[in-house]
């Protein structure tokens, strides 16, 4: 996909980035993930998927809040992990009023239940902690568009495979997207449920 066929605020910051064209991974997952297909995007490290995430949410939400519940929901590793993504958004939201939130476990739960309450678009959260606030009641799953891992080689320690499982029970529709640097077998469960037609996108550097 051209970046011409992307809202005008994220043009404008790629613009004054220098980005003048998709770059690696993004040349092949851009205009799928726009089309609303459900991707695993395999890609080495440094290839252009935390950018792809951040610019398709801008994209798909038109870079415009709405309402109080979350759109996007994206699952990562850690605390470093959650504010390292909140800081690329933020890189790209300038003409936009989305509104980003980071949960993570070193922080107050019940904080972020009310902050989560009272309006994101996008929620970036460990797998633990989105969990601990939806069994609280802190947040309403039921609009989400997409659902999203970052770096999901993680997935497969301290029981976060399970975690993130979890959530599509809690959910309906949605755009299911999952960035990884290798393709785990174990995934293969998800291709069974949620993931059902999913695609496989393998990106190599050259």
């Amino acid at each position: 996909m051209s970046f011409k066929k992307l809202i005008e605020p994220l043009k404008d910051s790629l613009k004054s980035k220098g980005f003048n064209e998709p770059i690696g991974v993004q040349k092949l997952i851009l205009s799928k993930i726009k089309g609303g297909a459900n991707l695993f995007c395999i890609a080495p490290k440094d290839s252009g998927k935390t950018t792809s995430i951040v610019l398709s949410v801008i994209q798909k939400l038109k870079g415009k809040a709405f309402e109080d519940a979350p759109r996007v929901l994206i699952f990562v590793k850690d605390k470093q992990a959650a504010l390292d993504l909140e800081l690329e958004f933020n890189a790209f939201l300038r003409g936009t009023d989305l509104r980003v939130y980071s949960a993570y476990d070193q922080k107050n739960i019940d904080q972020q239940r009310d902050d989560i309450y009272d309006g994101v678009d996008v929620v970036i959260a460990t797998p633990k902690r989105l969990n601990r606030i939806f069994y609280l009641n802190g947040i309403n799953l039921n609009k989400l568009q997409m659902c999203i891992v970052e770096d999901a080689d993680f997935l497969f320690r301290n029981n976060n495979f399970a975690e993130v499982t979890r959530t599509p029970e809690s959910i309906g529709r949605c755009q299911y997207l999952v960035f990884a640097e290798h393709f785990d077998k174990r995934f293969e469960r998800w291709q069974d449920s949620f993931m059902f037609n999913s695609e496989v996108v393998t990106y190599k550097k050259d």
